[in-house]
C-alpha cells in the first residue's frame, strides 16, 4: 500500500470510529471528522489540537480565522501550504470548542501517531500546548514539562524510529485571532522554521 492508501485507511477508521465519546455530536450536528490535509511526502507536518466550527463543517483542518493566521505565517517564509500536511490530535470536533479531554487525546491520538509514521516529516510543527504536549510526550523528550512559553521556537531533536525529526513547539495560530501582538512571536518563530526545511 502507498502512502495515500494509508491515509484513506485512517480516514474509513475515523468515519467508523463509534467508540469515540465525540461521534455521537458530530452525527447530530452533521459534522464530518477532519484527518488531514496535505502533501502525504511533506518534510513538514503542522499538527493542532482539534477541529473547530468551520473544520468540522468542510472536514478541512485550519479553515477558518486560524487557518488564515497559519496560511499568512506559511506565506511570510514563501512555503506554500501544498507543501505540508496539516492535522490535528482529535479528529472530531468537541462541543462548544472545549479543550480535548485526556480519554479523548488517547482515543485518537494512535490515528496521528500513524500519520507521521506514514508521512516520516523531518519536521513536526506543534500548533499550541495540547499538541506540543502530545508529541514531546509521546516520543519521551526531556524538555516535556516545559511551558510553551518557555519552548515556542525551540529546535528539539529526536529520533522517531530510525529517522532523526526536529520537533518545533509554536504558538497555536488562535492567539493571534485574539492579539494581533502575538503575530510577531509567530513569524520569528516561523522564521526558526524556514532554517529547517
Amino acid at each position: 500500500m502507498d502512502r495515500t492508501d494509508l491515509m484513506r485507511q485512517i480516514r474509513d477508521e475515523v468515519i467508523a470510529l463509534k467508540a469515540s465519546p465525540l461521534y455521537q455530536y458530530r452525527i447530530e450536528n452533521r459534522y464530518k471528522p477532519v484527518i488531514g490535509q496535505g502533501n502525504h511526502d511533506a518534510d513538514i507536518i503542522f499538527i493542532g489540537e482539534g477541529p473547530g466550527k468551520n473544520e468540522a463543517e468542510t472536514g478541512v483542518p485550519f479553515c477558518g480565522a486560524s487557518g488564515r493566521i497559519l496560511d499568512e505565517l506559511l506565506a511570510s517564509i514563501e512555503l506554500p501550504r501544498a507543501e505540508v500536511y496539516v492535522a490535528n490530535i482529535i479528529k472530531d470536533r468537541p462541543p462548544g470548542n472545549r479543550d480535548p479531554r485526556p480519554e479523548e487525546i488517547e482515543l485518537y491520538g494512535p490515528f496521528l501517531d500513524r500519520q507521521i509514521e506514514i508521512i516520516e516529516p523531518r519536521v513536526i510543527a506543534t500548533l499550541g500546548r495540547f499538541s506540543m504536549t502530545y508529541i514531546l510526550q509521546r516520543y519521551n523528550c526531556p524538555e516535556q514539562t516545559g511551558s510553551i512559553g518557555q519552548l515556542h521556537g525551540k529546535i528539539i531533536k529526536t529520533v522517531i524510529g530510525e529517522r532523526s525529526t526536529t520537533i518545533l513547539p509554536l504558538y497555536h495560530p488562535a492567539v493571534a485571532v485574539y492579539n494581533r501582538n502575538m503575530l510577531n512571536d509567530l513569524k520569528k518563530d516561523f522564521v526558526v522554521l524556514k532554517s529547517l526545511i
